[in-house]
């Protein structure tokens, strides 16, 4: 069975937007804007803060039944307690989270960059977020050393995905550990802010197409906000992942710029 691509950005309340998504959009409905465009979106602000269950169920209320969300991971558990002795602060982030129901996908842990790998509190963390399964969760590490077999194998056995992660400033690790393929796209020449060219989401997009052919889903949220080419970027991503899946019967597809793969 053909996995699901979910598309769409991290976060959705950035000034910018006002010139193009939410050009004549009240504040109060840039949500429901952005979630009739996407069918997904990443909660960045559960990464600062304590979120209130009234606020995911309202965010659950104003969105389209199909709509998804991520979340991302408070970085309490990843950038005070480095994975370690986090069992309460995951059931803390858990508890009012739930009020998103169904709409709740999954959930990144994203690491320090300067955090090297330590098997023991991975392994403790591992057993922490066994207290939330009813979502996926997945591991965002940006720093190198993380990127060995021994992470993987225990990412594998638990059910947990790797992020591959596109920035200037850390390393990509291109591990495919379960059925979830997440990606995060945070600007490939200025983190946060370059616009990603044509060709390069063309790229991704057949790396997408693979995945989805494998019976993956795929989760891809664009980061390059500062600037304002989330949205557009996001947009032709999802283009070119519906061209190159539109027609499964077809031998082969090509994106915009022509190049062809196998589907």
């Amino acid at each position: 069975m053909r996995g699901r691509a979910f598309i769409g950005t991290s976060g959705w309340v950035y000034p910018t937007w006002r010139k193009h998504l939410y050009a004549g959009v009240p504040m109060r409905a840039w949500l429901r804007r952005a979630s009739e465009t996407f069918d997904a979106l990443e909660i960045n602000g559960s990464f600062y803060t304590q979120i209130a269950s009234a606020t995911y169920a309202r965010w659950a209320a104003e969105t389209p039944p199909e709509f998804r969300f991520t979340l991302k991971g408070h970085r309490f558990v990843t950038h005070y307690r480095r994975l370690g002795d986090c069992t309460d602060s995951v059931i803390r982030l858990r508890d009012p989270a739930r009020a998103l129901g169904r709409k709740l996908l999954a959930v990144l842990w994203q690491l320090p960059s300067r955090f090297a790998c330590d098997l023991a509190r991975l392994d403790g963390f591992l057993t922490a977020i066994e207290h939330w399964p009813e979502v996926r969760h997945v591991l965002e590490p940006r720093h190198r050393s993380w990127f060995v077999p021994a992470v993987a194998e225990r990412l594998a056995d638990a059910g947990v995905a790797v992020c591959l992660s596109d920035a200037p400033d850390f390393p990509m690790w291109r591990a495919v550990t379960t059925d979830l393929v997440y990606i995060r796209l945070h600007g490939h020449t200025r983190k946060y802010a370059s616009s990603y060219r044509r060709a390069t989401l063309c790229a991704w997009a057949h790396e997408i197409a693979g995945w989805l052919a494998e019976g993956r889903d795929v989760h891809a949220y664009l980061d390059n906000d500062a600037e304002g080419h989330a949205v557009p970027n996001a947009l032709a991503l999802r283009d070119e992942v519906s061209v190159l899946t539109r027609s499964p019967a077809r031998g082969h597809a090509a994106c915009s710029t022509g190049r062809v793969c196998a589907p």
